[in-house]
């Protein structure tokens, strides 16, 4: 038996759409597949969680222990974007400030669930064990070190890391010819 879903078994799961070559393990977690979309040559890791409104672009890799908790606001990931081993992407977040109770188990009568878009836009990638929060832009080829706290939108192609995140170096833009490349290579084989 594979570690990956079958075609077969991926439909089952019920995805509000599913692309072509996607790899997504046995050993992941999907809460609300209805509202979950993947494109195409996806790679999704052992011990992901997936939860909420979810849109992943194609040539995605997602690594090991991530988590992307997107609730309602949403979570969209664009072709060639990645995230390394256990980082954690938030969409929503409950209001700390003592206002209000805080975890699932309270009613949500008591308790302030806050919640903004996160976007990870092309070519964009994110270091293991980083952190970011409600209502961030990663531009496109932002790139972020380990352990960075990203709390706010970037620079497009940026080197960044911290905690909190700061701008490092500009990156490379190379990697758009190489793309450029690649789906020559790619189309010439289908």
């Amino acid at each position: 038996m594979s570690s990956f879903y079958s075609r077969e078994e991926l439909e089952r799961i019920g995805f509000k759409s599913v692309g072509e070559n996607v790899l997504l393990s046995r050993k992941s977690s999907i809460y609300g597949p209805n509202d979950i979309i993947v494109g195409d040559n996806v790679r999704i890791d052992d011990f992901c969680i997936l939860s909420g409104k979810i849109t992943i672009g194609s040539y995605v890799h997602i690594a090991a222990y991530v988590a992307l908790y997107a609730g309602t606001a949403g979570i969209e990931m664009y072709n060639f974007s990645g995230i390394s081993s256990k980082s954690i992407v938030y969409a929503i977040t409950d209001d700390y400030s003592g206002l209000y109770m805080n975890n699932p188990t309270i009613s949500s009568k008591f308790r302030a669930v806050q919640g903004a878009k996160v976007v990870i836009k092309k070519h964009a990638v994110i270091g293991a064990n980083c952190t970011v929060l409600p209502g961030v832009t990663i531009e496109e080829g932002s790139a972020f070190g380990a352990m960075s706290l990203i709390n706010k939108d970037s620079t497009p192609w940026s080197l960044n890391a911290g905690c909190p995140f700061r701008k490092i170096k500009d990156r490379h833009k190379n990697i758009m010819l190489l793309e450029k490349e690649f789906m020559k290579e790619e189309n010439q084989y289908e």
